[in-house]
């Protein structure tokens, strides 16, 4: 069986150590411990579970999260991703291999907070058992020389010494100290919050970090754009998009019906911040599972979600989708319905394409058409040849449509996966008027007669849309109460200070008792110094100073260069303390 040392079995340098010592945290070491492998394997151990490593590792993971804000992300919105790749054609293949489209599920990003798991369970599990070993023994015993501590006091009294040691006891338990009296002297030791702080401050960021692995495990995230009108089922044949993870596949989809009844966009139209977004209001209806009946109405704002069963349904965009038909050369109708224009600025400023193709035949030949254009929900009177099309407003003040005419093969009938935003012109030949392209500018209700025979298309008018995400993020909760413990830990170690005081009461050959106090903490602060002087004179009233100069400090005690002036702690012998008044503790940040 092992044997437990307590402070009075130490060696007198060791319980000077021990005394000295307000903290928990592990020892570092400088260098490799042992020989060979093993001690390279130990210190590399030591140094990532150390302070230094782990801050290092959590300041690397703040840096990490920085390209995820800044860069579209596959889970949060793919049209987003798209549009980005289409804009920045060079570096998009270099990104992709980075994974910086997928920075949070990333190999370097897991590497780092899977690290910093390990860090933070090393410094953790060993600290916390030091604590509970510091709670469980009786505060370090009193030093051999309290008058070298940063703060001391020390009279002469006529009481008893028992009497003294009893009194200060008393007093300090008063004080909620931790008190042991044992061996002449008692010992105390107050402040334990500062290391719960420390610690709950640690625990909070191991669930931090645990809660977004166990959100990046079994999290999943859809995409769908619904115009004003539509609606959908929750099952992966009708979500535009899904990414799920290890524990959430398209199999685990909360069953639910949502359909986007309207849309409400309010924007400033006058003042310096003329076009400001002020209101995106998402008029919905739904229901969890199947039954219709259980209908109910609801609205979706940004920030402020939907939920439904365990899925949130976020507000991520908004924009226009003009109303078109399109006739082909016998007048029948082979296309007619809202299409959603995407946003290319702040005033809106929208491109979309519109495929048509079962257009049929012409000149007996089956072909198929294709439309590029803008919506502008507020057109200029005439565009900037440089600028082309551009919106002068996000609102909907004077809408118009820019169309462009392409007839051919889309191939849609390829068989392979096409960008329903853009429009593939390689086998398209695009339409000619008067010798220069074709191509028309609509107000609503206006219609365009194509050249070549080729029909005629028709602005209705334009519709409203909004793209939602549905997240399924079960670790959110925990990382929330892990941020508000990382607060609440971090207010305790930085506002409660740990320190001891010892008081030692020992009776005096030629008659008379000694008293002498000091105080120590952790942190150099005026507090403990006020602490060990009210404690002095609460004293008094069972150790009353007496007129007799108090004693000085042991003469054969080795000098110590860090050591106070003792001048400072006990009154000079030519200048007697005051009657009923005890020394004025002292502290080397003094002046006097």
């Amino acid at each position: 069986m092992s044997k437990t040392t307590t402070d009075t079995e130490l060696p007198p340098a060791a319980v000077e150590d021990a005394a000295e010592r307000l903290t928990t945290a592990p020892t570092e070491s400088d260098g490799p411990v042992g020989i060979g492998v093993l001690g390279w394997l130990r210190w590399v151990w030591r140094q990532l579970t150390s302070m230094r490593v782990a801050l290092i590792l959590l300041f690397l993971l703040s840096l990490a999260a920085i390209p995820g804000s800044l860069i579209p992300q596959n889970g949060q919105n793919q049209f987003k991703v798209e549009t980005w790749k289409a804009q920045h054609t060079t570096v998009a293949p270099v990104y992709e291999k980075l994974q910086l489209f997928d920075v949070y599920s990333s190999v370097w990003f897991s590497a780092i907070y899977i690290l910093l798991f390990v860090s933070l369970a090393g410094c953790i599990v060993p600290r916390t058992w030091q604590f509970v070993g510091v709670l469980r023994a009786q505060p370090p015993a009193a030093p051999s020389n309290l008058t070298r501590m940063p703060v001391h006091a020390a009279w002469r009294t006529d009481a008893d010494a028992g009497t003294v040691n009893a009194a200060a006891y008393r007093l300090l338990r008063k004080r909620r100290f931790r008190a042991n009296l044992a061996g002449g002297s008692v010992a105390a030791e107050k402040g334990y919050l500062r290391e719960v702080g420390n610690l709950v401050f640690h625990l909070s960021l191991f669930a931090l970090l645990g809660g977004f692995a166990w959100a990046s495990l079994a999290s999943g995230t859809g995409g769908k754009l619904m115009v004003a009108g539509e609606g959908y089922s929750n099952t992966i044949t009708q979500l535009d998009d899904f990414t799920g993870s290890r524990f959430y596949t398209s199999q685990d989809l909360d069953p639910f019906y949502l359909k986007l009844k309207g849309f409400t966009a309010r924007f400033q139209s006058k003042g310096d911040q003329i076009g400001a977004a002020r209101q995106f209001t998402a008029n919905v209806e739904y229901y969890a599972g199947s039954d219709a009946e259980k209908l109910k109405q609801g609205t979706i704002e940004v920030n402020h979600p939907l939920e439904i069963g365990s899925s949130k349904v976020y507000l991520i965009g908004h924009g226009y989708a003009p109303v078109i038909t399109v006739r082909n050369a016998a007048g029948e109708v082979v296309y007619s319905g809202a299409t959603p224009f995407l946003p290319q600025d702040g005033n809106l400023t929208s491109t979309g394409v519109v495929k048509v193709s079962d257009y049929g035949d012409k000149d007996g030949e089956k072909t198929q058409m294709g439309f590029s254009g803008f919506f502008l929900p507020t057109a200029p009177v005439a565009f900037d040849a440089n600028t082309g099309p551009r919106s002068l407003f996000p609102g909907d003040a004077d809408p118009a449509l820019v169309l462009n005419a392409f007839a051919g093969d889309l191939g849609t009938d390829s068989g392979l996966p096409q960008n329903v935003y853009q429009l593939n012109t390689k086998n398209l030949t695009q339409l000619q008027q008067d010798g220069q392209p074709a191509k028309v500018r609509l107000k609503v209700g206006q219609g365009w007669t194509l050249p070549d025979g080729y029909g005629t298309v028709t602005f209705d008018g334009y519709k409203q849309w909004a793209s939602f995400n549905i997240s399924h993020r079960p670790g959110n909760e925990i990382a929330l109460v892990g941020g508000v413990l990382a607060i609440l830990g971090l207010i305790g170690s930085l506002f409660v200070q740990r320190r001891r005081i010892w008081v030692r009461a020992v009776a005096l050959p030629g008659g008379g008792t000694q008293v002498e106090l000091a105080g120590l903490a952790r942190s150099e602060s005026a507090k403990i110094a006020e602490e060990l002087a009210e404690l002095a004179v609460d004293l008094q009233d069972d150790a009353p100073a007496t007129d007799d100069a108090p004693a000085t400090a042991d003469p054969d005690a080795p000098a110590d260069p860090d050591a106070p002036d003792e001048a400072s702690a006990v009154p000079e012998p030519s200048q007697p303390a005051a009657p009923a008044q005890p020394a004025v503790p002292a502290d080397q940040k003094s002046k006097e």
